[in-house]
């Protein structure tokens, strides 16, 4: 709602909820307090027959319902849940354990990360809004493996997020007194990010790559920091390997390489769409550390999901979303 407000070229036409349905939006969120939206029904006839594009978040189950009207009413659809971020129907169904209703979107639907599919983005009819922890651990390893300078088949992400990535809910785990001065991992070899990771490297890659990705829930409303290990092959140097990433990220507007001997921070990136990246590279065991920090609400869900919109109908891509991370 942020985003959209300030952006240029956007009416907001319809706005529902499954839970605040027929509630003033500032009433919800005082934040927004001013602004003249209510929540309506779900109906997705009538809000494809209104808008020309429409975002879905909600948990998975929903956008599967709702795509079909939006494609056949000639709208376009961004889904930042979850349902068509796979291209395997059996992988998604495997992980989130319901049938998918409409596989022929699925395989039609573009995993919206910019930096590696902008050209696929901008013809798609429907979007998969990649995963928070996705985002960083994708971004950080694609130098890398779209120059096949990666020696082994798996890789290691070691992650960390603030709470908002467990979303809006009451939950004892979520709580003040739960979560302060505490960090632990969580979900450990099962998370449902990992197929998702595992798809988009193996792309890159071109080959089979499997992921070892461990996340950590830590005191902090917003961010996610990945730190990922992975092997070089032989012939490489530290020059070399930065090299990959400055040519790689040359004119992305929204990846920043950081100089060496600076590491990203979660509050430097806080509120913006910025992915922030260090790489470090020890030639005595060849093992290449990249560092990648971005906000887990913004470029790792809603302000990536506009920056796929302005791609999709050919507007400028940083319209909306330029606004620099809030400090402090």
């Amino acid at each position: 709602m942020r985003l959209l407000h300030c952006h240029p070229q956007v009416e907001l036409v319809a706005l529902s909820s499954r839970t605040y349905g027929g509630q003033d939006i500032g009433s919800v969120f005082s934040s927004l307090k001013g602004l003249n939206y209510r929540f309506k029904e779900m109906n997705p006839e009538q809000i494809a027959s209104e808008a020309d594009v429409v975002f879905v978040a909600a948990p998975h189950g929903v956008a599967m319902q709702f795509a079909p009207a939006v494609v056949e009413a000639g709208k376009k659809l961004i889904d930042l849940g979850t349902d068509f971020r796979f291209r395997d129907v059996a992988l998604y169904e495997q992980w989130y354990k319901i049938q998918h209703s409409c596989p022929h979107l699925l395989a039609e639907a573009v995993y919206g990360l910019p930096e590696v599919h902008r050209l696929e983005i901008a013809k798609a009819r429907v979007i998969g809004n990649p995963g928070c922890y996705p985002t960083s651990i994708i971004l950080a390893l694609a130098p890398l493996l779209e120059a096949r300078a990666v020696a082994d088949d798996l890789i290691i992400a070691d992650s960390k997020s603030g709470v908002s990535g467990a979303g809006r809910k009451s939950d004892t785990a979520y709580s003040f007194c739960e979560l302060t001065g505490e960090v632990h991992p969580y979900s450990v070899l099962n998370h449902r990010h990992t197929p998702e990771i595992e798809q988009e490297l193996s792309l890159l890659a071109g080959r089979k790559i499997k992921a070892v990705f461990t996340p950590h829930l830590v005191p902090t409303v917003r961010g996610i920091i990945s730190t990922v290990y992975v092997r070089i092959k032989p012939g490489y140097t530290r020059e070399s390997i930065r090299g990959l990433y400055e040519r790689r990220y040359e004119g992305e507007p929204f990846v920043r390489l950081l100089d060496e001997g600076h590491y990203p921070s979660t509050k430097a990136v806080t509120g913006s769409n910025y992915c922030d990246i260090s790489v470090d590279f020890d030639e005595s065991t060849s093992l290449a550390i990249v560092v990648a920090a971005i906000d887990n609400l913004g470029k790792g869900a809603s302000s990536q999901a506009v920056q796929c919109m302005n791609i999709m109908f050919g507007l400028e891509e940083t319209a909306g979303i330029a606004g620099l991370p809030l400090f402090p």
